[in-house]
């Protein structure tokens, strides 16, 4: 029974155990669904099912009836012409990070986009390439490139074809990877385990687009400085390419060096004032067509390619080229790459889908994401492009434009592709879209200020990516990351609980002044799972809060009482009405013979039916006889925060409540639901003398029960009164 004071409350209920509280409410019967019944339902076919799989695989059937023609389509246009620019335009930028002609860049700004319409769940992103898969991407072009590609003599045609047939080579293998990362990404998403992007966390993914940012930043400086860098590719890749840009720095064009820095600063500055007046502004400024336009004109104009030796894009093929024809040899030396662009372009589409899905109150789904990705990724590659996701800036234009739906991305792609480009200029374009992965470098203070291993797992990510390369730097994160949950429960923050304000609530002793610790009853909290690798850790923290170690205790005793019998059958030892009285005044035993006997019969219980007297290890013993007082009678262990336990864990929890049971500490168990309970009855690790352990339902339950069962209260007393009876 409750009863409401005001901002108070009085409760009035029995003492709960465990066993009371389900006797006396029963719980209902459930029946749990087996593997059987879950296989026959996802077999069985029904109107309703067909209809809702179709409009789950074909999102495009679920909105398009209902698409406001008046109220978006102008929008949309809008939207879908001003991200395309961008698209179109970040799609050639980022080919130079592919290592492939920039030509083909918009291969990757076009074909993903078509299936996405027809498959995505998300209403605003914009699919298309994103920088750091450009650059992983690009990784493994030059690898497998660099290892398969033919040498021979000093043959001068032999040398031309080479040279012809390098972009081919370049973006076939692109092409492969894009491919199989995309089959990957579909293999995920049609066995529905598109949960895997959850072992990407937020600070993951922070910390590696900022090593790729780096990476993209680097990778660039051979185009702004027009230098000859050889392709790293391996651990410490950085490095090398930093070391032959240095070695040959007095090579540098200035001309593509001017050009580059003042594209990169105007694009930067106009971008700022896009996001400081995007209020204000009904379209964001389209720097980057005007920088792009107005550089190939005065390129052009001035034959820069001519008197300054500038380096072009040059012309570009218009029209598509056929589909490509797989090559399972690279399938199989690329696999492990593949795998990882997939898995991170996934989680970068994912989570730029979830902000706006979030922000606009409409539903996406993982699995379908995956499955629209991985489509688009094979039908891009198929036709030279490379992976795609999504990025933050090119989504935002989407939508700070108007976007309502992916309607506009039919609108798009047309007049750029006669223009004659700079390198230079297409570099600069790339880095000026890396401000935002750059500036989350702020990162590091919030986090740390937030959570330690948050911001560990940051900077580790950055120091592995960037040492390591993406690849191999993405897949140390993880298991980083993963090894960091693994020491948070190993190595968990248990602590010691007191009553506070004479109340029925329970915190940590250190943490509040007014506390109250119940007299010979230590309340003990593990905040995580136990299992093999912490159980130890448990043990040892258990026996820190209560001052003992219940095992060394026992020994004591267990050698005193061995004294004390010698002692009586000598008959050094009366029994008065009194008490025992020692008729000498010393008593030698040697030690030695002690030590000597099995350990196993040490750690036995204590039997002292055969003494005509019973013996209080608290009071003072006969001569000689040292063992150490404990006031501990009671000690409760809150498991409301252990998840679960393994058969390590439960023979390890046995050994301890045997112990502390032999010393006459009685043990409870709080917190834990009734399958808890049923798997430590039931387990076959468990004997009589331990499943005796009550459990409660709560802290204070098990307080007010010890204190009946100690006589320090009467069972009358309303469970409101005690605190002040303390």
């Amino acid at each position: 029974m409750i009863e409401p004071f005001g901002n108070q409350y009085v409760v009035a209920r029995r003492v709960y155990s465990a066993n009371d509280f389900g006797e006396e409410h029963k719980k209902k019967e459930r029946r749990h669904k087996t593997p059987l019944d879950h296989l026959k339902q996802c077999c069985s076919c029904s109107t309703k099912k067909a209809k809702r799989i179709a409009l789950s695989l074909f999102p495009i059937a679920s909105w398009l009836p209902a698409y406001q023609i008046k109220e978006w389509l102008l929008s949309d246009i809008v939207s879908g012409i001003s991200t395309g620019l961008v698209a179109v335009l970040q799609g050639l930028a980022f080919a130079l990070l592919v290592n492939v002609p920039p030509s083909y860049g918009l291969y990757a700004a076009f074909f993903p986009v078509i299936i996405y319409f027809f498959l995505g769940t998300s209403r605003h992103i914009s699919v298309g390439p994103f920088p750091v898969l450009s650059m992983m991407v690009g990784a493994v072009v030059v690898r497998v490139t660099s290892t398969t590609s033919p040498t021979g003599g000093n043959n001068t045609s032999i040398s031309n074809d080479l040279d012809s047939s390098s972009d081919e080579q370049k973006v076939m293998v692109a092409a492969m990877v894009t491919i199989l990362s995309g089959i990957i990404q579909l293999l995920l998403g049609v066995l529905q385990i598109g949960f895997v992007v959850i072992y990407l966390s937020e600070s993951l993914i922070s910390g590696f687009t900022t090593a790729a940012a780096i990476h993209v930043l680097v990778s660039q400086l051979k185009f702004i400085l027009q230098l000859t860098v050889p392709a790293h590719t391996d651990p410490f890749s950085i490095f090398k390419v930093l070391e032959s840009v240095f070695t040959q720095i007095q090579k540098t064009n200035i001309a593509d060096l001017v050009t580059a820095l003042i594209i990169l600063v105007v694009v930067s500055a106009v971008k700022e004032v896009n996001q400081r007046f995007k209020a204000k502004l009904p379209v964001p400024i389209p720097i980057e067509l005007i920088m792009t336009v107005i550089a190939a004109g005065v390129s052009y104009g001035f034959d820069f390619k001519t008197r300054f030796n500038v380096a072009v894009v040059g012309k570009m093929n218009s029209g598509f080229q056929p589909p490509i024809q797989p090559d399972p040899k690279i399938f199989q030396d690329t696999i492990g790459d593949s795998f990882g662009i997939a898995i991170v372009g996934f989680a970068v589409a994912f989570s730029v889908a979830r902000v706006y899905s979030l922000k606009y109150d409409y539903p996406i789904n993982g699995n379908q994401e995956l499955i629209a990705l991985g489509l688009g990724n094979i039908f891009g590659g198929s036709f030279r492009g490379f992976a795609s996701s999504t990025a933050l800036s090119r989504s935002g234009v989407q939508e700070s434009t108007g976007g309502k739906t992916q309607m506009g991305y039919l609108i798009i792609f047309k007049c750029i592709c006669c223009l004659c480009f700079s390198q230079s200029v297409l570099a600069a374009l790339a880095l000026g879209n890396l401000k935002g992965m750059l500036m989350q470098f702020a990162e590091i203070g919030r986090l740390w200020r937030k959570d330690k291993y948050d911001c560990l797992i940051w900077i580790m990510t950055f120091i592995f990516a960037i040492v390591l390369g993406l690849g191999l730097g993405l897949a140390a994160s993880v298991a980083f990351q993963l090894l960091t949950i693994v020491f948070r429960t190993q190595f968990p923050k248990c602590s010691t609980l007191a009553n506070v304000g004479r109340s029925n609530i329970y915190k940590n002793r250190k943490d509040y002044s007014d506390m109250y610790e119940p007299e010979g009853i230590k309340i003990f909290r593990c905040p995580s799972p136990i299992y093999f690798a912490n159980i130890g850790f448990f043990r040892q923290k258990l026996f820190d809060a209560v001052g003992f170690s219940p095992l060394r205790i026992l020994r004591k005793r267990k050698k005193a009482l061995k004294k004390i019998r010698k002692m009586q059958k000598k008959g050094l030892i009366q029994v008065t009405p009194k008490g025992c009285i020692c008729t000498v005044d010393n008593f030698k035993d040697s030690d030695e013979e002690l030590d000597n006997h099995e350990i196993e019969e040490l750690d036995q219980p204590i039997n002292t039916t055969d003494l005509p007297f019973q013996i209080d290890w608290n009071a003072d013993l006969p001569l000689n006889i040292v063992v150490p007082k404990i006031s501990l009678h009671s000690l409760i262990l809150d498991f409301s925060a252990v998840s679960f336990l393994d058969v390590s864990s439960m023979r390890g929890l046995k050994k301890i409540f045997q112990e502390f049971i032999r010393i006459e500490v009685d043990v409870y168990i709080v917190g834990t639901d009734d399958d808890f309970i049923e798997k430590l009855t039931r387990c076959e690790f468990f004997d009589d003398e331990v499943k005796d352990s009550i459990f409660f339902l709560t802290i204070h339950d098990a307080v007010l029960h010890i204190l009946m069962k100690k006589d320090y209260i009467t069972s009358k007393v309303s469970t409101s009164q005690v605190p002040l009876l303390w």
